[in-house]
């Protein structure tokens, strides 16, 4: 049985160099669409992509459909589908142009990877997440250990991450430099740091606690004045591993080098919340805690647009549809209290149309 077709690699190379160099497509796109050229490939049984025909399309979505994730041995999820076939429709809508390939089959036969419509919104439908109250991760991050160097930073990532908002990926990254403990800020940098989208911009600390930000301070105080690092060295370094006296591997202390991965940050989420008698929340799931903090802390539209802009978003629709959605707990009593006049704050009206105002003057 063949593993692999040669004249599809050559295509799929071609194809992969178009989705970075003219696409402008990251690591992770690209992965993405190799994967599921590999799902259809397996099903094809390796057949020349020449041989493309509307009925493969058909025959791959309906067997899909019916396989199961490994991980939880339950179907493939619609959002899982629907990647999937996305990828190997734009495949293949590119492949229709190539020479060599615009005789073979028609530039709409690609759309027969279309899911249906209904499978498609369930697909693209946000799925609420839970997220922890503020009180919780502060509850967190006080009940860390702290005796060791590695405790010390385990405890001190935490309260970074509720104190700045960011992401795991860009916190894996940071230096010394980037923490600005004067104008208590962090300079995301993104020509050194991992932010998304290669997006460069500052964030001032939030307005979690004095105590949640002594415990950065103190960290960072740790390093520079106890450990003499310098400004490119690592705010959060790795761990450092060695081999014991029984032969086998235990940490023994800090490394001075970046995490490869957020991965590490992770783990250190995932060991801290159930000690603390919690559920486990990823490291993301805190800027939805500080969204939902905004909510309670802002009081007018500019101010909720410094806090989106502070957690790197342009638009603060994308902190409102992202991450700002309102519990139904918290949906019910608004909608209890809305009686009376309905009438908004003095000045709120003549704030929001001033704001409105402004943006439509740069459209």
């Amino acid at each position: 049985m063949p593993t692999h077709n040669p004249e599809n690699e050559r295509i799929k190379r071609r194809y992969f160099a178009y989705l970075k160099e003219a696409k402008r497509r990251g690591e992770p796109s690209v992965d993405g669409a190799a994967k599921a050229f590999s799902r259809f490939e397996t099903h094809t049984k390796f057949r020349d992509f020449k041989a493309f025909h509307r009925e493969q399309a058909i025959a791959f979505k309906r067997h899909l459909a019916e396989q199961s994730a490994v991980a939880t041995g339950k179907p493939l999820s619609k959002a899982t589908l629907y990647s999937t076939m996305g990828a190997l429709k734009a495949f293949f809508q590119w492949l229709a142009g190539q020479p060599g390939f615009r005789s073979r089959f028609a530039y709409s036969d690609a759309d027969y990877f279309n899911l249906s419509e209904r499978d498609a919104r369930i697909a693209k439908g946000r799925v609420e997440k839970p997220a922890p109250s503020l009180e919780q991760v502060r509850h967190v991050i006080l009940s860390m250990p702290f005796g060791d160097p590695i405790q010390r930073r385990d405890r001190a990532l935490v309260a970074f991450i509720l104190l700045t908002g960011a992401r795991d990926g860009a916190v894996s990254s940071l230096k010394l430099k980037h923490l600005d403990l004067t104008e208590g800020r962090v300079i995301q940098d993104a020509r050194e740091v991992a932010t998304k989208f290669g997006k460069s911009f500052d964030t001032w600390f939030f307005p979690v606690g004095d105590d949640v930000r002594r415990i950065v301070e103190e960290w960072a105080v740790y390093l520079s004045q106890e450990l003499l690092w310098g400004p490119d060295d690592p705010l959060f370094p790795a761990t450092r591993i060695e081999v014991g006296k029984e032969h086998h591997f235990r940490p023994v202390g800090l490394e001075r080098r970046h995490w490869t991965s957020a991965g590490p940050i992770r783990e250190v989420f995932r060991r801290a919340f159930p000690a603390a008698g919690l559920p486990y929340f990823s490291p993301h799931r805190l800027r939805d805690t500080l969204v939902a903090f905004a909510e309670q802390r802002c009081r007018t539209p500019e101010e909720f647009k410094a806090w989106s802009q502070n957690l790197g978003h342009n638009q603060v629709l994308t902190t409102f549809t992202s991450y700002g959605t309102v519990p139904p707990t918290r949906q019910a009593t608004i909608i209890r209290n809305l009686v009376g006049d309905g009438r908004p704050p003095d000045g709120a009206l003549e704030e929001i149309e001033a704001l409105l105002a402004k943006y439509r003057r740069r459209l």
